[in-house]
């Protein structure tokens, strides 16, 4: 069964990411399943420090770009979610090439969410972890 409560499509969602920093670091959804939401940033010269690695605060942007869509759509028609808290452990650098993130839910309540979000480099190696708590605000909050 779906996670999802609300109508969500690939398109949909990078159709809503045109002129952000979503789409100014080349961040593509590719896949929506039924418990997950899955996409990929570059690495390349939009998203490495001074010294040719992942910054880690480009992979903090893929982690709370998924967590945020994904409490998003998960949160009832009329909700719309917020970001209260975000982490994320960085495990391995990452020079050149894609990094994937997919995010799973730990946690949804009827005020909070929280979200895993693993992110992985292209021969799949663990490169950050990340977790996100996500408020969810009805109309007019």
């Amino acid at each position: 069964m779906t996670l999802w409560k609300k109508p969500l499509n690939k398109d949909l969602m990078q159709q809503s990411h045109a002129n952000t920093a979503v789409s100014h670091l080349g961040i593509e959804v590719l896949e929506i399943g039924e418990d997950f939401l899955r996409a990929r940033m570059p690495v390349d010269a939009r998203t490495k420090q001074p010294f040719g690695l992942l910054h880690g605060g480009c992979s903090v942007v893929l982690a709370e770009t998924l967590g945020s869509m994904a409490a998003y759509y998960a949160a009832p028609e009329g909700h719309h979610a917020v970001g209260l808290d975000i982490n994320a452990n960085h495990l391995r650098p990452v020079t050149s090439g894609w990094v994937t993130g997919t995010t799973r839910a730990v946690h949804i309540g009827r005020t909070t969410h929280v979200w895993q979000i693993d992110i992985t480099d292209e021969a799949g190696k663990l490169v950050c972890v990340s977790r996100i708590t996500m408020a969810i605000l009805g109309e007019g909050r």
